[in-house]
């Protein structure tokens, strides 16, 4: 029974073909490692908090989760669904609009809700940018996935990716495919929150307490595989 579950693939429908179609071949450019894959969910929902450094980690990111049998549904900002050719891939394939700065703002979390009480694997960047850290650490993070980690009982993973920034560099747009780099995801364990989930979930001390505890993870894996001590201080950036 338990080789026939590692087996099935979770099905995407046409769109996340047609984005496998595209963002395989786009990913193919470096190598991957991945260390601890095993420890996404093949089934049922999970919510994974990632680090942000490139424009090209939702690609990537992307192909990592589907190769791991599941499909994941990212938080997008809202004008990408009115892109010409991008659109009807993120808005056929399920992704969560984000419209910062306005009412409909509340929405998208409440959309990230819904997926993972469907049973979903949602993707969510607590930084919201990509770090302008020089150094590509993590900066000070939003706590909106620490409201999504609270309210819903589902398995909160930690995962750390490096290698992006070295091929697309969001700040300078220089593009750098050659000589062929190494893309690295590291995830680590489901984070244990039980002790947070009672009381006042939205207690602005205690996501922000959950937020340092999720990032923190994420830095120290970030930091296993860029063989680096991460800095004591996060960078103090938060747009």
């Amino acid at each position: 029974m338990e080789e026939e579950i590692v087996a099935r693939r979770e099905k995407g429908g046409f769109w996340v073909g047609v984005a496998a179609v595209l963002f395989y071949p786009l990913t193919g450019i470096a190598r991957r490692v991945y260390v601890g894959a095993e420890k996404i969910p093949r089934q049922g929902p999970a919510l994974l908090v990632m680090n942000h450094i490139s424009h090209l980690d939702p690609a990537v990111d992307a192909v990592f989760v589907h190769r791991q049998k599941r499909v994941p549904r990212f938080l997008f900002k809202e004008s990408l669904m009115r892109a010409p050719i991008l659109g009807p891939i993120v808005a056929g394939s399920g992704q969560i609009p984000v419209s910062r700065g306005s009412a409909a703002a509340g929405d998208s979390l409440k959309a990230a809700h819904e997926a993972l009480q469907d049973g979903k694997i949602v993707v969510i960047y607590p930084e919201g940018t990509i770090t302008k850290d020089p150094a590509g650490w993590p900066k000070e993070s939003f706590t909106g996935a620490a409201r999504l980690a609270l309210q819903n009982d589902v398995p909160v993973i930690p995962i750390a990716r490096w290698g992006t920034s070295q091929i697309f560099n969001g700040y300078t747009k220089k593009f750098t495919p050659f000589p062929r780099k190494t893309i690295t995801h590291s995830v680590g364990d489901p984070l244990d929150l039980s002790a947070y989930r009672g009381g006042n979930t939205r207690s602005a001390s205690k996501l922000r307490e959950v937020t340092k505890i999720m990032m923190d993870d994420v830095t120290r894996l970030l930091g296993e595989i860029r063989h680096e001590e991460p800095p004591s201080v996060k960078p103090g950036d938060t747009a």
